[in-house]
């Protein structure tokens, strides 16, 4: 029998589907026992429907399960793969929009600022339950997570559980795709190493498939195109290496960002074309499932790392992945240790090993460990509803530039999201 691979968020059209996908067209993953698992009935089963017909059409040969009960999902999983949100619009938006009337800029107020804060404490003990859960039912397993904002979630998960976890994204790829027009290449053609932190990472080596410098081809590019990328370009003039992720992303972490960001990329522009997105996916896959739309699956690939990780355990492949989120033991050297920070990664079948990068320039190295001392005040935070260490870390971030609007953003935020916030079992100071 394959390996038991659970889903833990399946019913999301996004994550649920891009993981299904592979899951049928990854030839390592054949025979394995797919387990769906989520809290919302209609859409797991929409997703379990479709999974069924993916799995069909592709002859994976995939044993597919549904379950709403964690525990019987959990039960001997082998890997366990993580997207899981809180009604995730409203509150971003509130996350937004309260600091905003405060004076605070924030981009996005995702994974940064006053909004992350919130975002991390709503988001870091249901994680927890589940790593829990898993320390119960399944103690080996590998947990794959993909819930934001993955390197305080990733943090928790070190500090607090004996879950081995690696955070993934896709934003290095995606960033990528962005600047191939700028150099002149298929995205096909450029190899790249990132560093950093997930969301604040760099090129630290930018090359063509052939070996040649590709920086000189990005630098004569972006002087012949305006408008693209200003955040990302003035790092670049200043600290020597081109951000490795958008404006709108590494621009959560800096005092700076409201102002260089285009307005279709930040506030509440960005948070609702995100949601008009996730609208849209669920309806092609509604579509898909109903038969109204051609269901063309086979050989196709998301581009996301976890199944491919998983394959490449199995498979003891060897192969490379760009960029995942563990523990510094060293693979960033000037990076304070323990952090979660984003590099490549070797994948066999004893697991994910950071590749060892070297050190990031000392602005950089200085921009990301200000935010990794932050951040360890939000994890803790989150972890024991600890209010004092909440308002250090709103105080330490950059973002925030007034004590006392700092202060009202913060107690308006603590009172909106109360609902969310079970670990703080004490209520503020007046």
């Amino acid at each position: 029998m394959g390996k038991r691979i659970v889903l833990v968020g399946a019913g999301s059209a996004v994550f649920g589907y891009n993981s299904v996908l592979d899951a049928v067209n990854l030839p390592g993953l054949n025979g394995s026992n797919l387990i769906l698992h989520d809290i919302d009935e209609v859409r797991l089963a929409s997703m379990a429907n479709l999974a069924l017909i993916m799995n069909e059409e592709t002859g994976a040969n995939l044993e597919i399960e549904e379950t709403t009960d964690r525990e019987e999902a959990l039960d001997g999983a082998d890997f366990v793969i993580l997207s899981i949100s809180l009604d995730r619009m409203r509150r971003w938006r509130m996350d937004w929009e309260i600091p905003f009337k405060h004076g605070i800029k924030q981009v996005i107020g995702e994974n940064g600022g006053p909004g992350g804060l919130f975002h991390t404490m709503r988001m870091v003990p249901p994680v927890l339950k589940v790593c829990h859960d898993m320390e119960l039912f399944c103690p080996n397993a590998l947990l794959l997570n993909y819930t934001n904002p993955v390197p305080r979630v990733g943090l928790a998960i070190n500090r607090y559980t004996t879950i081995r976890t690696v955070g993934l994204c896709h934003e290095v790829e995606q960033q990528m795709k962005r600047i191939a027009p700028i150099i002149g290449v298929p995205t096909q053609l450029l190899d790249a190493t990132s560093a950093g932190l997930n969301h604040f990472s760099w090129f630290t080596e930018l090359s063509l498939k052939d070996g040649e410098d590709a920086y000189p081809l990005l630098e004569k590019g972006l002087r012949n195109v305006k408008g693209f990328q200003p955040l990302c370009r003035a790092l670049y003039k200043k600290f020597g290496l081109y951000p490795s992720t958008d404006d709108n992303h590494v621009g959560e972490y800096l005092a700076y960002a409201w102002e260089s960001c285009h307005p279709e990329d930040r506030g509440l522009n960005w948070i609702d074309r995100m949601e008009t997105e996730g609208e849209e996916a669920w309806v092609k896959m509604t579509r898909l499932r109903e038969g109204r739309d051609k269901l063309d699956v086979k050989g196709k690939l998301s581009g996301e790392g976890a199944m491919r990780i998983i394959e490449g355990i199995i498979t003891n492949s060897g192969h490379t992945e760009m960029q995942v989120n563990l523990s510094n033991e060293g693979q960033l050297s000037n990076l304070l240790p323990d952090a979660v920070v984003e590099t490549p990664a070797v994948v066999n079948r004893s697991g994910v090993h950071p590749m060892h990068v070297g050190f990031l320039p000392p602005g950089l190295a200085a921009l990301c460990n200000i935010q990794i001392l932050v951040q360890g005040l939000v994890v803790d935070a989150a972890v024991n509803g600890d209010v004092k260490k909440a308002m250090q870390a709103t105080l330490a971030d950059p973002v925030v530039q007034d004590n006392i609007a700092a202060e009202k953003a913060f107690r308006e935020l603590f009172e909106a999201h109360r609902d969310l916030l079970p670990q703080f079992s004490q209520e503020l100071n007046r």
